[in-house]
């Protein structure tokens, strides 16, 4: 599989707006339905440490062209758990994580 990417959206009390512009442009780049089980956008809210917890975005691989417009970082493939669904089909999951459905 491709590269996976991610943006930082900063603290998880403030990212409502980049939220919001990542699901627009998600809906402006693929329509409501029309993109496949594996285009998906990602969230989860993290603290590496810290007092206050960021939230993170992650782009699959069929992603890229959003990732590329908020210049998002490629980095690994995150591992599923506390993650949410930001953008996409319910079928990312098994076609993304294959390995984690149990």
């Amino acid at each position: 599989m491709g590269t996976w990417f991610t943006k930082n959206l900063g603290d998880a009390t403030l990212a409502h707006p980049a939220l919001e512009q990542l699901q627009g442009l998600f809906r402006e780049t693929y329509g409501l339905d029309g993109y496949a089980n594996d285009t998906a956008i990602f969230t989860r809210h993290e603290s590496e440490g810290r007092l206050h917890c960021e939230v993170k975005a992650y782009f699959s691989p069929a992603a890229i062209s959003i990732a590329n417009a908020v210049g998002a970082a490629p980095c690994r493939k995150p591992i599923p758990t506390d993650l949410g669904l930001l953008m996409g089909s319910d079928a990312a999951w098994p076609a993304l994580f294959p390995e984690h459905i149990t």
